[in-house]
């Protein structure tokens, strides 16, 4: 923990040194921008819709994404399969994650960036659902990993494309850790209650059916995002 702890620090230096100058004076170094302090910029974005849909959305993403990461291999013993097919099954996620997030950065390229994150979180709540119908099967715990991987981490693309739209990049990491925490929290509760749920019914379809639920729903409330520059609205109240 020590050694990883150090490599991250490290990214703080090295990331100054490979930073070329156009990029130094867009995040305000010595640049003359007249950019709003960051804890402005928090509470403008605190109550831009947009920032805040995006948020909760990226509760969901957590949500369905360490579920997964925890309780997938006894759900699969538990199916009647072998543990080496959800061994290989999340193998296949890790392998397909890279083509997915790689295709999600090219897609945002080209289309709006909230249609890329609404049809990820609705493509994850269709493959849940026909997976946890079918009987058990290795052939289709491989396909859910695979298709899984396609969409595991795809949403970070077009997430931090909208955070960087609406407030630019000075306090693009600022923004993105608090929605990143949103994330997390949203690890913590699918982790706990994927366990709660589990000892309640004795199986896993309860929480299935919710992570399902959750993405129909950061699908619909990505859709409304305006991909624009938010306005600072303490800026304007300050001038008037």
């Amino acid at each position: 923990c020590v050694v990883f702890a150090i490599m991250l620090l490290a990214i703080v230096p090295l990331s100054y040194l490979v930073a070329s100058k156009s990029m130094k004076e867009t995040v305000g170094d010595n640049g003359g921008l007249e950019d709003l302090p960051w804890h402005q910029t928090l509470r403008d974005a605190i109550v831009n819709k947009s920032y805040m849909l995006m948020v909760i959305g990226f509760f969901t993403c957590g949500f369905q994404l360490q579920f997964i990461t925890v309780h997938f291999q006894r759900y699969i013993v538990e199916s009647g399969l072998s543990p080496n097919v959800g061994y290989w099954a999340f193998a296949l996620i890790g392998l397909f994650n890279v083509a997915g997030s790689l295709s999600a950065g090219w897609l945002c390229q080209r289309y709006p960036a909230r249609y890329v994150l609404a049809t990820i979180y609705f493509s994850r709540s269709v493959l849940t659902l026909v997976f946890i119908n079918l009987a058990p099967s290795p052939i289709y715990a491989y396909m859910f990993g695979a298709l899984s991987g396609l969409l595991w981490l795809s949403t970070l693309a077009p997430t931090s494309a909208i955070v960087h739209v609406l407030f630019g990049p000075r306090n693009f990491g600022m923004l993105f850790g608090f929605a990143f925490c949103s994330h997390q929290i949203g690890s913590f509760c699918g982790v706990w209650m994927g366990g709660v749920l589990r000892s309640m019914t004795g199986n896993y379809d309860a929480i299935w059916y919710f992570s399902i639920a959750l993405g129909v729903i950061s699908a619909v409330i990505s859709l409304p995002i305006v991909e624009k520059p938010a306005e600072p609205r303490g800026a304007l109240a300050a001038a008037e």
